[in-house]
């Protein structure tokens, strides 16, 4: 498809969107903001306000504890089959639990338990830092048994070496376990190639679906995963904090045991029993009480993905980052811009990167003089996120002009390179 520069062209790529009434389901109170970091938090659904209210003061404030019994005990498994309908998952083998990274440390050491003569975990280094934090410290628990391999890319932090992944997954693979799309490029693995590779070889397949889920069509049960992870805050618009989610395969689910033994995740737990018996099911991966207020909020803003469909909003993410690229190519290019994502769109999720050596300081001059939200990551990735319910062509044209402008006044040379504690 070709693309024009000029504003007139976005709007009329707005008059033909048809996921564009969306974006008036959302709360946006600045019109003239841009918003391009809805990859981090996602903006706020209008429902999602009343509906907290009405959790806050009638069943919190009136139903008190009896709340437990009018859906909030079920909560976990009911909202987590809504989010298996966006990640390709049968009945019974998701549930909403604690956060992303307590998530993967469950199902890293279940998997690892469930290879005891294997020593090998394999991921990226394209992987978000905080899972190979989660990695680490699964290996020191267990007392350093176990290896981490690590493999990187050939054209500076773009694409994974998926040659040097082939050659690292072999037969003493216990786990192998990705981002499926990558935080810095928007790189999207293909799920099925990966998880042949690592079951060929005898190892699970653990996927991170943190930017991935709500805006690309998932396949786990198709492809065979054996588990995932995801956070809800992204592309689902659940909100700061809000909880993430697990998926375990049901061929496994009565063959692998959480490491967090909690009262949730007790077959019967009002029997008040002294000896753990895990439930069944995914269930057993529950463990302390749930955050009721922003899983049930949560669940309301879920809604508005479901209603829209997967493959639309797919078909607007894809325009929208080629869009952009397009943009990046024919305004930024000349001020010393480069693409840090990939070039097909096949290989990409809904956020791209652009380049530049002094990324950080234009980053900061954006949101601090231009009213732009994109958001920073090392060593040089201004990171744009699309999110295809909210953000139009106009919003995104508009960002690119600002960007513009900030290089043609040199705003951001007041800037230190000293970064700040969020970036």
């Amino acid at each position: 498809m070709s693309f024009h520069p000029s504003r007139d062209y976005a709007l009329e790529l707005d008059k033909q969107d048809k996921l564009a009434s969306y974006r008036d389901q959302f709360v946006i109170s600045d019109p003239n903001l841009i918003y391009l970091d809805g990859n981090s938090l996602g903006r706020l659904p209008k429902v999602a306000v009343e509906r907290a209210r009405q959790i806050v003061e009638e069943e919190w404030g009136k139903d008190l504890i009896s709340a437990w019994n009018k859906g909030w005990w079920e909560a976990p498994a009911r909202v987590g089959e809504k989010i298996a309908q966006l990640i390709g998952a049968g009945p019974g083998q998701v549930v909403v639990s604690d956060t992303t990274s307590v998530n993967l440390y469950k199902l890293t050491m279940a998997a690892l338990a469930q290879n005891p003569g294997k020593k090998r975990i394999v991921t990226d280094t394209l992987n978000f830092p905080s899972d190979l934090y989660v990695l680490q410290g699964c290996v020191h628990t267990l007392g350093n048994h176990h290896e981490i391999v690590r493999i990187g890319s050939r054209d500076n932090d773009l694409t994974p070496d998926l040659t040097a992944l082939e050659s690292a997954i072999n037969k003493d693979t216990a786990l192998v376990t990705l981002s499926h799309v990558t935080f810095k490029s928007g790189y999207l693995y293909n799920m099925k190639r990966i998880t042949d590779m690592a079951h060929r070889n005898g190892a699970l397949m653990l996927w991170d679906l943190s930017h991935s889920v709500g805006v690309i069509p998932i396949a786990l049960d198709e492809c065979g995963a054996d588990l995932a992870i995801g956070c809800t805050y992204k592309y689902l618009n659940g909100g700061p904090g809000s909880p993430a989610f697990l998926y375990v395969n049901k061929s496994l689910q009565e063959e692998v045991a959480s490491p967090i033994w909690g009262w949730w995740g007790q077959n019967r737990p009002f029997a008040f029993g002294l000896d753990y018996e895990p439930a069944q099911g995914v269930n057993r991966f529950l463990a302390g009480t749930q955050p009721m207020l922003s899983l049930l909020t949560m669940e309301t803003a879920l809604d508005l993905v479901l209603q829209a469909g997967l493959t639309a909003v797919r078909t607007k993410s894809v325009l929208m980052t080629e869009y952009a690229s397009f943009l990046t190519d024919s305004l930024l290019a000349p001020f010393g811009f480069s693409l840090g994502s990939p070039r097909d769109p096949a290989k990409r999720g809904s956020h791209i990167s652009l380049r530049h050596p002094d990324g950080y300081r234009i980053n900061r001059a954006l949101i601090d003089e231009m009213n732009v939200i994109p958001d920073f990551r090392e060593p040089d990735n201004i990171r744009l996120g699309f999110a295809p319910l909210y953000t139009s062509f106009t919003e995104i044209w508009e960002g690119f002009d600002r960007i513009c402008r900030v290089m043609e006044e040199k705003k951001y040379e007041k800037y230190p390179s000293k970064r700040l504690t969020v970036t």
